[in-house]
């Protein structure tokens, strides 16, 4: 039918084509005038071709709402699935759909329970609301008819024993049978009907019982049978409690007369003799069983009352944080330094001063005592001279960092040992006059070496802002005192204390360096004491640590310099200081135990490792001191790069020219050396006094290193060069070990281990002779594993491996068709089941994505209706104010015109 209204659409707008339409469709215009005509059709098939018609024009005047596909290959006849689409109708339709089922979803969701309408027919769109209603009505009057068991105008049929009573004759299986049945029986009643239905069917026999099914019971029989249960347990139950209430109430009543029955005394021996066995008998029989037992002690009532006695737990003290302890120590430091003052004037303790009410007996203190008392019950952290008082207040709780100094003075005490004995311990150049700029302003004073009797060390010290103003602090405590004077000080300004303790505490962090480097100088180096300030400067460079590195990079910046000048002024010239003295050496030493030595860039280390490789690079040998120093740097160097194993050229060539230097050889030139060390103090003037004297009839024995010895003597002695060059055998040693895994360990190693080999110690002492003989073999044994495990390049010694190649694949067909046929039916119905799954696949994720677009949407048009009616509120209060204001405004000026007018009269 659609093919009978296809018009050719006129030129011109849509609406001069849509008036066009209709009119020659016939749907607008005037009705045909003439004779009437009989009505062939009924109303609803004009108006279906009505509808056909304007469906019609609808398509034809917007052709966009069809999509049409254009075939490849158009074969006629052939009808194909999804040529022409109606995008907008199914768009639609989607919508729809989306509307009835994932828009209530989105409205429901988070809800968590609501009321489902379960009303028949509700939810069937093809209902009416009048076939509701009546089917509704249908099914409530067929439950009412249920309900009632006896209304005999239900067409509900009657039964009787599982029977219909309608399919039942009146005079069916009654027991009145016809006379032509039975004669003998005739006027009798059946016996089945007495024992059923009379009153003479109560003794039924077992076998008949089985033989008849039991009656199903219903659910409101089943019900009361269960209620009834229920009620009768619940009566049992409360008959059992009330019994057990009474039973324990007369118990409680009667308890008095049965305590005393059980705590009856016994009856005395006499009467037990005189009485025969047989009144014995009768009063056993007669008194209570319990009185014949044997009595236990009574000790329940005496240990009640013992509880009442008993000390009840107290709680501990809780841990203290950092703070509380540093507030604790700081009182404890300035209580214990006022009674110090009152007893050195003399006076009385206040009673103030005293913990607890009443005063109690001071304890013996020090101050009682010899020099060398010592309470060993008391622990003090903050040093010797704190009493009970201070033990109550830093109990257990001392600061970890102190609790760490004892043993950290420990470690350095051992470390200063090697190191003043061998090359352990460190020191700094001393000052000089003229251009050599010294690295503490402090001048060093002669301390007196009498030592009197000591005094007692005051508890609270000033913060000291120059090392001028710790000098006066320590002016008369001894060394063994100076690092308990250091943890007061820290003690009293913790950083928790005060804000400004903070930056009291970083100044006093360099002077502390400043203090080392002073008392680290000729002429009287005190080792031991650097070893016990070393602690507290670790301690307060890990708290401070910026502010530290750049203390310690101006001291380095300053030995820099003192080089330059020292190189400007002459390298050969015995006053400049081109090699650190001892306070040098002993920062140097510092900085390598407070810092960490194998990052690959620090700001500290870098530096200072630079500095080292410029000391031993640039420096000459002049003296045996020179030499010591050197050494010294040498054993820096080794500790420096004992993790990293980064190559240092500079420690192995003056670890050579030291060797030459002090060994015999038979090299004359720097030409017979091996290898291509430089060597320009090789033969020197200065050089030839440090050689070992070979025809000396004493042979020195060597010894471990003494640095102090060394930096101090002004002549080289035969023990020193002895001792020296022991310490550079040891040193190549470690330092082959440490370079064995080098990838040019060969060319590094193997001159060295040739200058070693002839190196004449044939006159020397037999311990440098044992020295030689395991540093040349052990170089040795080390240049032998490292050729080994060295492999010369070669060429490939299996066969190339071509490139792989593929035969190109012809397709002999053009049909697609048969190209995705595969002859393999499983390998085909697998590639068929993939492209399913791709397109189900595209399909699933473009539906997803329909639904996202779609919730965004509702979720949009939600919050533009919140911000209307938002709007809207808002508007109706500013609307409200807005009257209320103009109101107002009105009343004023009435106001402020009634008063002018009176103003007027």
């Amino acid at each position: 039918m659609l093919g009978l209204y296809t018009y050719n659409m006129a030129k011109g707008s849509q609406l001069s084509q849509l008036k066009t339409a209709l009119s020659k469709a016939g749907v607008t215009g005037n009705p045909q005038q003439g004779k009437k005509r009989k009505r062939t059709g009924s109303v609803d098939k004009d108006k279906d071709k009505r509808a056909t018609k304007l469906e019609e024009i609808h398509k034809r005047l917007n052709p966009f709402d069809t999509k049409v596909t254009k075939l490849k290959h158009d074969v006629g006849g052939r009808k194909v699935k999804g040529v022409t689409g109606k995008p907008a109708q199914s768009k639609q339709a989607g919508i729809e759909q989306r509307k009835n089922t994932l828009l209530k979803e989105f409205h429901e969701r988070g809800r968590a329970g609501g009321i489902v309408d379960r009303r028949f027919g509700e939810n069937d769109p093809s209902m009416s609301l009048e076939e509701r209603m009546l089917e509704r009505f249908t099914r409530e009057r067929q439950r009412a008819s249920k309900g009632s068991a006896f209304n005999l105008e239900d067409e509900d049929e009657l039964t009787h024993y599982g029977q219909s009573l309608s399919k039942l004759d009146d005079f069916d299986d009654v027991g009145l049978g016809l006379e032509d049945d039975n004669d003998e029986d005739t006027g009798k009643i059946d016996a089945d009907i007495v024992r059923h239905a009379h009153f003479g069917g109560f003794e039924e026999d077992e076998e008949d019982e089985e033989d008849e099914p039991a009656r199903k019971k219903s659910k409101a029989e089943v019900m009361a049978e269960v209620i009834a249960k229920s009620k009768e347990h619940k009566l049992r139950r409360q008959m059992e409690r009330e019994h057990e209430d009474n039973i324990r109430h007369e118990l409680d009543q009667d308890f008095d007369a049965l305590r005393s029955l059980l705590y009856a005394p016994e009856p005395s021996n006499a009467q037990n003799e005189t009485q025969n066995s047989s009144s014995s008998q009768d009063a056993a029989s007669s008194r209570p069983a319990v009185l014949t037992l044997p009595t236990v002690p009574e000790d329940y009532d005496q240990h009640v009352r013992e509880l009442a006695f008993d000390k009840r737990a107290k709680p501990k003290d809780r841990t203290k944080t950092e703070e509380e302890i540093a507030v604790e120590e700081k009182e404890a430091l300035e209580k214990a330094e006022r009674r110090r003052q009152k007893r050195m004037l003399g006076l009385e303790e206040s009673d103030s001063e005293n913990e607890g009410p009443s005063r109690a007996k001071r304890k013996r203190g020090g101050d009682d005592l010899e020099d060398d008392f010592m309470d060993d019950e008391q622990w003090d952290v903050l040093g010797a001279g704190l009493t009970e008082k201070v033990e109550d207040a830093v109990d257990g709780n001392s600061e970890s960092e102190d609790g760490s100094d004892v043993e950290d003075e420990e470690g350095s005490n051992e470390e200063d040992e090697e190191d003043e004995d061998g090359v352990g311990d460190s020191s700094e150049s001393e000052a000089e006059e003229g251009e050599h700029e010294a690295l503490t302003s402090a001048t060093k004073s002669t301390r007196s070496s009498t030592k009197g009797k000591a005094k007692e060390l005051p508890y609270t010290f000033p913060c000291p802002s120059t090392h001028e103003e710790f000098l006066d602090i320590v002016e008369d405590v001894q060394d063994q005192d100076i690092p308990t004077v250091i943890k007061r000080i820290r003690a009293l300004y913790h950083t928790s204390l005060h804000p400004d303790n903070k930056f009291k505490l970083q100044t006093f962090t360099t002077i502390l360096i400043d203090h080392v480097l002073y008392i680290t100088a000729p002429p009287e180096p005190r080792f031991s004491l650097v070893s016990s300030i070393l602690p507290h400067i670790e301690a307060l460079t890990t708290a401070y640590p910026v502010q530290s590195a750049e203390y310690f990079v101006e001291k380095l910046r300053i030995m820099h310099k003192n080089l330059k000048r020292g190189l400007a002024k002459g390298a050969l010239d015995a006053e400049a200081k081109t090699w650190p003295g001892l306070s040098e050496l002993t920062l140097l030493r510092i900085i390598g135990s407070v810092w960490s030595t194998s990052d690959f860039n620090h700001a500290v280390i870098s530096p200072t490792r630079v500095l080292l490789g410029e000391y031993l690079g640039l420096g000459r040998i002049r003296s045996l001191s020179d030499i010591a120093s050197g050494l010294f740097l040498c054993t820096l160097f080794l500790q420096f790069e004992e993790l990293s194993k980064r190559l240092v050229p500079e420690a192995i060539n003056f670890l050579i020219n030291t060797m030459l230097h002090l060994a015999p050889h038979p090299y004359k030139s720097t030409g017979n050396l091996p290898g291509s060390f430089p060597s320009p103090d090789f033969g020197s003037d200065l050089c030839r006094p440090l050689l070992l004297n070979v025809k000396a009839k004493t042979k020195s024995t060597p010894q471990k290193a003494n640095l102090q010895t060394l930096m101090a003597s002004d002549k080289s002695t035969e023990q020193g060069k002895a001792d020296a060059l022991s310490l550079t055998f040891s040193l190549l040693g470690k330092y082959a070990d440490m370079y064995k895994s080098l990838d040019g360990f060969i060319e590094l190693f193997a001159p060295v281990s040739e200058i070693v080999q002839h190196v004449d110690v044939g006159n020397l002492a037999e311990a440098l002779k044992g020295q030689k003989a395991t540093l040349h073999n052990t170089l040795a044994r080390l240049l032998k594993f490292s050729q080994q495990a060295r492999q010369p390049l070669c060429l490939q010694a299996h066969k190339p491996i071509p490139i792989p190649t593929f035969v190109p694949k012809f397709e002999m067909s053009s049909s697609n068709y048969l190209r995705n046929q595969d002859p393999d039916r499983d390998r085909n119905e697998a590639a068929k089941l993939r492209n399913q799954y791709k397109q189900e696949r595209k399909g699933a994720i473009r539906e997803l994505r329909k639904d996202a677009k779609f919730l965004a949407g509702a979720e949009q048009q939600k919050q533009k209706e919140k911000d209307r009616a938002y709007h809207e509120r808002m508007k109706r209060v500013f609307g409200s104010i807005e009257g209320e204001r103009a109101e107002e405004k009105s009343m004023e000026r009435e106001k402020a015109k009634m008063k002018k007018r009176a103003g007027r009269k």
